[in-house]
Parts: structure tokens; sequence; C-alpha cells
């Protein structure tokens, strides 16, 4: 039972879950609800992460190392241990309202590949190949974005067996940069930013991509060789979008299992592809491969873009961590799952490039907006219509790994105070993050609506790689803060590789700023600037809102949400 009232003098809410004879009361401040209080439940559980006040006024945070033990860091390098974390799969009490660790290494690896592997494949080799000037070229970025990405990946496997709470980025840039509230005033910046960009352009544009690919071969079968209206492939989009948010709102073992089944369809349909690749291949259809680096493009900032659009095929390899705290025995699985995920998808781009080459002439690739529909009707004849089946449930098992950790993120973000506290909220009986993916799916659906395609794959790009670079520098501040600690059983990478993503992102960023600029890179930047006047406002002065009780109270009683058990001040 839900029990709900609202001060209208104070404009506070409070709002609760009665349990026995107690009410946890949540008091609510509006601006972005940067403080809160919450009653403890009559079992005085804190969820991870959560920041409490010490005797002496000092704040603690509670986190998790890598072995998956809860720790108490003060920001001086002294970790305190509390082994009484299960990282097991373990059913929760009825009154305990969060989610739960149901992530194993199968659907960890799912997740990561699952994202990666999607509409990438059947639209950047256009992209790709249009860059860099030559197949051979070509092949060589897809091998090198499949070498950054693992750099990433590792950087990021350190990060989340070391500071194993859900949230990816966020949870390392407030861990590194504002330890216990320390720096209250610019050390929640890097993290806020992140969120602010990544709520409201990376996570969205990823999941509108995703979506608008599937819509793109929905459509284009009925059409032939006519370009399908770009309204009816938006509709098809929006209705995708809302599909999986239905989904993911519903259960997260459903979305476990289409993870997973999907990731399975996406190597079947690899492997047709590669298969009559090398059956042309052994026809002697070998002209296009033949001409190997005839072509090669020798500017700059072309390559980059080139760069952008391989990149983009790899991402999603940081998908497990934003849902960290799902996940069974992180401190093994985060870098196990990398350690599959992505040798598996780098052969898997390498060869169905391979294959589409083998078809295909260089021209008809870059003529052609849905390459793999285009491979289809040149080997199946009849059953062409099966590709474009293949590429739907690509992008439709794609999208559902990239909302299911948006949802994620936006969650984390909101319970940290970043966003409106609502966000944070679960169902009562299903746990889900309803709010946090319904709002992930209104920004998507707003971001598909003015932009093409084309476009959001630039935009998105460029602004991620802004983030993985501050995220991977986190690595060497919490090294440094953690270099006497007495536990040496970390995972880590060498410290060359977190380096190398920081000169690589660097470059990635400013050589289309200096050589290629575009309006979308100057509109990022004035939308970080907004941020940061919204931060100052919003989180710091605490500026409050009018009718943000009013609305979450709303949403309290439409969804059936309430806070995280054990959420408090």
């Amino acid at each position: 039972m839900v029990g709900m009232r609202y001060d209208h003098d104070n404009c506070e809410m409070y709002s609760g879950i009665i349990i026995g004879n107690g009410l946890p009361v949540v008091k609510m401040n509006s601006g972005f609800d940067a403080q809160h209080s919450y009653a403890i439940k009559p079992n005085g559980h804190i969820p991870n992460g959560n920041s409490t006040k010490g005797q002496n006024g000092s704040i603690h945070r509670s986190e998790k190392l890598l072995n998956g033990n809860e720790y108490t860091s003060n920001g001086n390098g002294h970790i305190h241990h509390n082994d009484d974390v299960n990282e097991k799969h373990v059913p929760l009490p009825e009154d305990d309202v969060r989610m739960e660790r149901s992530l194993g290494l199968v659907s960890g690896t799912a997740i990561i590949a699952g994202t990666m592997i999607g509409s990438g494949i059947f639209v950047s080799p256009k992209g790709v190949l249009e860059g860099a000037g030559s197949v051979g070229m070509s092949l060589v970025i897809w091998l090198s974005c499949g070498i950054i990405s693992m750099l990433g990946a590792l950087t990021y496997a350190e990060l989340g067996t070391t500071i194993a709470r859900s949230g990816g980025e966020h949870a390392y840039l407030m861990e590194a940069f504002n330890p216990n509230e320390k720096h209250k005033c610019f050390g929640r910046i890097p993290a806020f930013l992140f969120d602010w960009i990544s709520v409201f352009i990376i996570r969205p544009s990823m999941f509108a991509i995703m979506c608008f690919t599937l819509g793109t071969y929905v459509t284009q079968p009925f059409y032939h060789d006519c370009v399908p209206p770009i309204y009816l492939t938006k509709i098809f989009t929006v209705l995708a979008m809302v599909l999986l948010c239905v989904i993911n709102c519903m259960s997260i073992k459903f979305a476990e299992r289409i993870q997973v089944v999907m990731m399975v369809v996406k190597l079947l349909a690899a492997a047709i592809i590669v298969g009559g690749g090398f059956y042309s291949l052994s026809q002697g259809n070998t002209e296009t491969i033949a001409s190997g680096f005839e072509g090669t493009g020798t500017e700059t900032s072309i390559i980059v873009l080139s760069f952008y659009n391989g990149l983009w095929a790899y991402d999603g390899w940081n998908n497990l961590n934003f849902v960290t705290e799902e996940l069974q025995n992180p401190r093994k699985n985060i870098p196990r799952a990398i350690c599959i995920a992505i040798p598996l998808v780098t052969v898997v781009y390498i060869v169905v490039n391979i294959g589409y080459f083998a078809v295909l002439t260089q021209a008809e690739i870059l003529e052609s907006g849905a390459v793999a529909v285009e491979w289809g009707k040149r080997m199946l004849g009849v059953m062409q219509w099966v590709i474009p089946v293949f590429v739907v449930c690509s992008c439709f098992g794609s999208a559902n790994g990239s909302l299911f950790s948006s949802g994620r993120l936006c969650y984390v973000a909101a319970y940290d105070g970043h966003l409106p506290s609502v966000l944070s909220f679960l169902h009562l009986r299903r746990h889900t993050p309803i709010p946090s993916m319904i709002f992930t799916l209104i920004i998507s659906a707003l971001l598909v609506v003015p932009f093409d395609l084309s476009s959001l794959i630039g935009f998105f790009s460029f602004t991620a790689w802004i983030f993985y670079g501050l995220t991977a520098s986190t690595v060497l501040v919490l090294r440094y803060r953690f270099k006497h600690k007495t536990e040496h059983d970390n995972y880590q990478v060498p410290l060359v590789v977190p380096i190398l993503v920081m000169i690589l992102s660097v470059y990635l960023v400013l050589v289309p700023l200096i050589y290629l600029p575009k309006p979308e890179y100057i509109h990022v930047l004035i939308f970080m600037a907004v941020g940061l006047l919204l931060y100052f406002l919003l989180v710091y002065k605490e500026v409050k809102i009018p009718c943000v009780g009013f609305a979450t109270e709303f949403m309290q009683k439409l969804f059936l949400i309430v806070p995280p058990s054990g959420k408090t001040e």
C-alpha cells in the first residue's frame, strides 16, 4: 500500500510504502531535489552509493570495491570493508524495493555484444568506406576501431571492478572528483555535465539511431528500389521505442532474455552474410577486394569521420558498467564479459565487411542506404526478405540493450540529486525504473523528429568521446588516491591503456572541430554551457522549481512507484 500527502504551505511532498506499523517518509525539496530525507525501513538497509554522516559530521559514501564487498571511503585511501554483501542472486524480501543481482556472465556478455552488434554494421559500412576511400583502408579502420574499443573497455573494467556501482561514467566521475562531498562546488561538475549531456543527447541519440535503423529496414522492403517516406520510417521508429519501453518497464528478466535471444539472431545473420560472401569469393568475384588500398583518402578530417562511423558500430562496449549493481560477481564477470564480447564483435565486423565486398562493388555500397538489404537482393533471390527480418531483430536487440542501460544512468543520476528524484523511483512490485525509462523514451522520440540518421551519428560520437577520455583520466586519479590501501587484488590494466584512451579521445574531438566544424559540434558546447548554469542554480544553490512535488505525487499514483529502499539523507 502506498501512502502520500502534500504539504501546500511548505511545498514538500511526503510519500512512502506502509510497512507494518511504520511509514517511511520521503521529503523532497524542489529544484533537482538535491537534498532528500528518507526514513530508513525497519531493516535499516542503505543501498549502494548512499552517503551518510558520521558522528563527527564527516560524510562517508557507501560503495563497493572490486571484490563486491561494501566499503566506506573517506577519500584518503583508507578502505573499511563490510563483508556481508552478497554478490549472488538472492530473492529480495517483499518490502525491499531495489533492483536485484540477476545478471550472470551470459547476460552480461549479451548486454555488451548484443548492443554492439546492431544497426552499426548494417549502416556504417557506407560511412566508413566513404571516409576511407578504399576497401583495404576501410578494413584497417574497422580493426582499429575494435582495438580502440577494447582499450576503452579494459579501462572501464578496472573502474567497474573498483567502484562496483551502477551508472557507468557518472559513478566514476563522482568518486574521482567529488569523494565524500569534499568539493561541493566544483567536484560534482564533471559528473553533472556527463549526466546532462548523456541523458539528453548521448544515450537518447544512441537509442534513437538504433530504432531509426529498425524503422528503415521495416519500411524499405515495401518500396523496393524507392526510398520510403521519411514520416513512415519515423512512425515505425517511435512504435519500436514505445514497445521496448513497455517491455523494460514490465519485466527486467524478460528484457534480459530478449537480449540473449537477439544476440544469437545477430550472429546467425552475420553467419549468413559471411557464408554468402565466401561462396561469392570461391566463384572468383574478387574484383572489389583485390582493389586493396587503391583510392585511399588523405584528408585527416574525413578519415576521422570514418572512424566516427566505425566507432559508432562498436559503441556499447561500456554498457555493462551501467548495470554493475545488477551483475553477479562483478569483479570476475566484467573483465570476462569484455574479453569475450569485444574480440567476438571485432571478428564478426571484419568478416561481415569482407562478405559485403565479395558481393557488392564499392560504388554499390556507397550508393546504397541499406547495404545488407542490397546484399540480400544479390545473393538470396526469393529469400531476400530474410535479411531485413534479421536486421530488424538485430536492431531491436541493440535498442533493447541501449534502453536497458540508459534507464540505469538516468536512475543513478536522479538518485544522486542531478535530476528530479522521481526519476530514481522504482515500481513497487516489479522493481523496474519506470520513470527513468519513460523519460529516456520521450527524449529519444523528440530527437527522431528533427534529425536524420547521419547527423545523429556525428552528434553522438563527438559528445561520447569527450566523456570517454575524461572518464579514462579517473583511473589515474583513483590509483593515486588508493595507492596506500592494503588490498592488491584489484583488476588493473597497464597504465598506458587509459593514457592512450585519453589521447585518442582528444584527437577524435579536436580534429573535427578544427578541420571540419559543423553546427552540431557548436551546439554541444553551448548545451554544456547551459548545463553548467543549471548546475549552479539547481544543484549547488538548490533554487526551487515550482510544482515538482505535485508532479512527483501524480507520477507515484499513476505508476505505483516508490523510492529505492533505505534512501536517506
